[in-house]
Formats: structure tokens, C-alpha cells, sequence
């Protein structure tokens, strides 16, 4: 019998539960088995999944299909219908020991096993001491969302906030540390509402300050995305006062103009993103900034557009991630008067090509200037702020190297 086969599909937070489940499903004894772990994020991802689906029942006919993950929690049934699978878990079911001990007992009953991801409270016991490169660990602090954005279905594939008490979170970064990670990245569904639900209600700066100070030996903290607006004092502190927080945001902004974000039920205006953006560079220079930004929001005018598409100016974005807006099912957006697919392409490959021009410039910016990079293999590392550098010789996996950029294209940066 053979091992389980994992896909992964979205986010990175999927990512570490991937191999959450991995370690469950072997613990179980799960063989001959495909698990997917979908994402709910676009249509697209949708569609990509139930592709990745049928190519893998495909490759492995006699092998059971389990589908999970945000798109299996919102739409149980449009993959129980999928003649390709067997059973549809929930997002909070994936993550218990009994659900893969019942699977391996018997994969026969209950094809399936999704319950009310709003009842979640806790988030659950699953945490592993990192997974990914042997550079660069994945830490999650938080799970699920407390808004409702106009466009996002994520908070009903993972249920309202629950946060990873401090304590736990410094203890697996410590075991991370002493098995010789030199960087960790802090991932979460809604970062900075992390500690609401705790007792005292503590902040995500607090958060990062007790890493950084009880854990003196870890190189190099990251987090993920964030939502500017609801930024911390504790944080600016940290982003002021401590190099070994990586000076590199990825901002959930999803638009630059005022009645867009409105009408997206988001929680800032554009002069908030910028503010936060000079706020953050003026008290660590080197700050680079990346950001979610989606074209063609139901109603977006080209003016709309364009104040989008002068946000990647205004506020100093490098790296973009582009979303070209795409109807979910039962979100308020998808009840709203849409634009023309063409207008959406069209506006999200203006917006790729203002970060092509963004990213180009902060590459060209660091030849001659000295970086700290992370080896991720022999010949390719990452600055502070995340470029990506290549190296003609072989250096050690997961060190640290002190790197003189000697050149640059327009994707990457090269050692002298």
C-alpha cells in the first residue's frame, strides 16, 4: 500500500494545514489515499481545484479521493457530487485526529463530514514545528474572520477569528529555532485581529514584541498579510525599533478608491493606506510593501480604476498580487451590477504591468548595496524585503550570507 498523496491548493495558512493533515492521516495509517486541500478565494481557484481533482483521480483510479479545504466547507455538495470523489471533510474536521482514524477505519460512512464552521471556537490543537524549505518556517497564530467584506466567501470556509495564545506560539517558535530555522513567518487568515478573543485582549504587536524579545536567538520574524488599518501601536514600535523584523508588508488593501472600498464593506479609505505607507517608511526606510488589489469590483467605474491603479504609486507598493474580481456565490458583491469580463481582464493586466514597473525599479534600486539573504537552495536566496537573489556558486541551504548585488533584472536580483 502507498502513502497518502496530498494536493495543495491557495493560501499559505493551507499550506501548514496540508501537513498538519499529513502527519494526522500517517498517524492514522491512511494509505492509498488522495487528499486535496481546495481554496475558496476566486472562482478560478474553484475551478482549479475540481481540475486537479479529476487529473488526480486520473493518475491514481484505485486510490480513495478526500476533498477538504474553504471550497469543500462552502459547497460540500457540489463535491460529493463530483463522481471522482469519496468523501468531502469540513475545514475544522481536517484538523482532528479522529476524523483520519475513522477515515482509515472505514471509508464507507458519512461521504460527507462538513458541520457549522461558525460553531469553531478554539482554534485546533494541529500545530506543527514548521514545514516548507529548511530556511523559512510557516507559524499559525490565527484562524478564520470577523468581517464580512461585499466580495469574500473566506469567512464561511473558516469561520469567525480564534487566536493562538502567545505562549504557544512563542514555545513552537523556540523548538523552531533549536532545529535551526532562521527565519519564521507568522500566517493567519486576519492577522491583525489576532488577541481579540483572548483574555486582556492583546494586540498583534504585543505578539510580535514578546517573540522578539523571549525568543533572542530566532534571526529573522515575517509576517504575512495584514490589514493596515487596524496596525497597532505596539507594531509601529517593532517595525521602528527591531531589525530582526523583516521590513517587508503585505497590505490587504483591495482598492484604491473610497466608494469602492465603501461598497466592499472594507474598513479604510485610500488616505488611510497612504498614511499607513509613509507612517511605516518614515520609521524603517528600507519598508517595502506589497499588496492584494482587485480589478473590476462590481460597479467600478475607469476613474475607480485608475485611483487603484495611482495607489501602487501613492503608496509605494513592489509587490502585487492581482485579482481580477470574480463572482462568489452567496456574498452581496455577486448581487451587484458587474463589470465586462474584457474591462476586468484589461484592468487587471494594467495593474500587473504597474508592478512589473514597481518591482524593475526596487530591484534596480539594490545593485551595489549589501543584503542579508536567506539561502532557500544552493543557488537562490531572499533579501529582507523578500527579492529573490541567484548566486553563480553554491551557498548553504537555510544560512544567512551577507551578498554585495552586483546586477539586476527585471525579476530578480544577482550576487556579485
Amino acid at each position: 500500500m502507498s502513502a497518502p498523496i496530498f494536493s495543495n491548493h491557495g493560501c499559505r495558512l493551507n499550506a501548514y494545514e496540508t501537513e498538519a493533515m499529513r502527519e494526522l492521516a500517517e498517524g492514522a495509517g491512511i494509505e492509498n489515499a488522495v487528499i486535496v486541500n481546495t481554496c475558496a478565494v476566486t472562482a478560478e481557484a474553484v475551478r482549479k481545484a475540481k481540475q486537479d481533482i479529476r487529473k488526480l483521480r486520473r493518475k491514481n483510479p484505485n486510490a480513495k479521493v478526500i476533498v477538504t479545504g474553504c471550497a469543500a466547507q462552502t459547497d460540500p455538495e457540489a463535491f460529493a457530487a463530483m463522481e471522482e470523489v469519496d468523501t468531502v471533510i469540513g475545514n475544522s474536521e481536517k484538523m482532528e485526529a479522529s476524523t483520519w482514524s475513522a477515515l482509515a477505519g472505514d471509508f464507507g460512512t458519512e461521504p460527507v463530514q462538513v458541520n457549522d464552521i461558525m460553531s469553531v471556537t478554539e482554534t485546533a490543537g494541529h500545530l506543527i514545528d514548521g514545514f516548507g524549505t529548511r530556511s523559512r518556517a510557516y507559524v499559525q497564530v490565527q484562524n478564520g474572520c470577523d468581517h464580512r467584506c461585499t466580495f469574500c466567501i473566506i469567512p464561511y470556509g473558516r469561520g469567525n477569528s480564534r487566536s493562538v495564545p502567545a505562549g504557544v506560539v512563542v514555545d513552537q517558535i523556540k523548538r523552531l529555532v533549536d532545529k535551526g530555522f532562521n527565519e519564521v513567518v507568522l500566517t493567519g487568515v486576519d492577522m491583525t485581529s489576532w488577541g481579540a478573543d483572548l483574555p486582556g485582549e492583546p494586540r498583534l504587536g504585543d505578539l510580535v514584541m514578546r517573540i522578539l524579545k523571549l525568543v533572542p536567538d530566532l534571526p529573522r520574524l515575517r509576517i504575512s498579510s495584514i490589514d493596515s488599518i487596524e496596525v497597532d501601536e505596539a507594531l509601529m514600535q517593532a517595525i521602528a525599533t527591531e531589525p530582526r523584523l523583516m521590513p517587508h508588508l503585505h497590505l490587504s488593501l483591495q482598492h484604491g478608491d473610497d466608494l469602492i472600498l465603501k461598497r466592499m464593506k472594507r474598513r479604510h479609505l485610500r488616505d488611510d493606506a497612504i498614511r499607513f505607507t509613509e507612517e511605516a517608511r518614515a520609521l524603517r526606510p528600507d519598508m517595502t510593501f506589497g499588496a492584494d488589489i482587485i480589478a473590476g469590483f462590481p460597479t467600478e467605474t475607469d476613474a475607480h480604476f485608475e485611483n487603484s491603479l495611482k495607489l501602487v504609486e501613492e503608496c509605494g507598493l513592489t509587490w502585487l498580487h492581482v485579482f481580477p474580481y470574480s463572482i462568489r456565490p452567496g456574498t452581496p458583491a455577486a448581487k451587484m451590477p458587474q463589470v465586462h469580463g474584457g474591462a476586468i481582464k484589461e484592468r487587471a493586466k494594467r495593474l500587473r504591468d504597474a508592478g512589473d514597473v514597481a518591482v524593475e525599479r526596487h530591484l534596480a534600486a539594490q545593485v551595489g548595496q549589501t543584503h542579508q539573504v536567506l539561502m532557500e537552495n544552493t543557488r537562490m536566496g531572499r533579501t529582507a524585503q523578500f527579492a529573490e537573489v541567484r548566486f553563480e556558486s553554491d551557498q548553504p541551504v537555510g544560512h544567512i550570507i551577507p551578498t554585495m548585488i552586483a546586477s539586476a533584472d527585471d525579476q530578480q536580483l544577482f550576487a556579485a
